[in-house]
């Protein structure tokens, strides 16, 4: 058992899901409001979340997996002479005592090379590789085509 899965079973991470309530655990950090938007088969996606670390120590989201892409990249927003451009980011960190928003126009997780559609109504499993805390399973809720966020506004619970 590799140590990242060891770490996650042991229960560094808590996974909060929209609705259910999550005691909180050794590292602190919560995923909340999973979401992504309807894509086509053979063409890129993207994930949003809401990333909370309760704990004492910063963390860092340095990897995604995904089975339905080719590849997963952490990926940011950048104002390149008054254009917005997607680039890669080797991690986004998740400060002690606080949060980061994977969202439309800052960071997001691409999912390139879709194997199958990204359907409204779906789920879809993601693997997240967090320094510290491991590897989280996640389900991001797929959205509409052109949806801002997720189905019920994405409350913190």
């Amino acid at each position: 058992m590799s140590i990242l899965t060891r770490r996650a079973v042991i229960g560094a991470v808590t996974l909060l899901v929209p609705g259910m309530a999550a005691a909180q655990q050794q590292s602190g950090v919560t995923v909340n409001a999973p979401w992504t938007r309807a894509a086509g088969q053979g063409g890129t996606g993207a994930g949003f979340m809401t990333l909370r670390n309760a704990g004492a120590t910063a963390d860092r989201l340095v990897a995604a997996r995904a089975g339905i892409a080719r590849t997963v990249e952490l990926h940011t927003h950048i104002n390149d002479n008054g254009v917005m451009r997607m680039r890669p980011v080797p991690g986004i960190e998740v400060p002690a005592g606080g949060e980061v928003q994977l969202r439309p126009g800052g960071f997001h997780l691409m999912l390139i090379g879709l194997t199958a559609p990204l359907r409204q109504g779906e789920r879809v499993p993601v693997t997240l590789v967090f320094e510290r805390a491991g590897e989280v399973q996640v389900q991001l809720a797929v959205e509409s085509a052109g949806a801002r966020g997720p189905a019920g506004g994405g409350h913190h619970h």
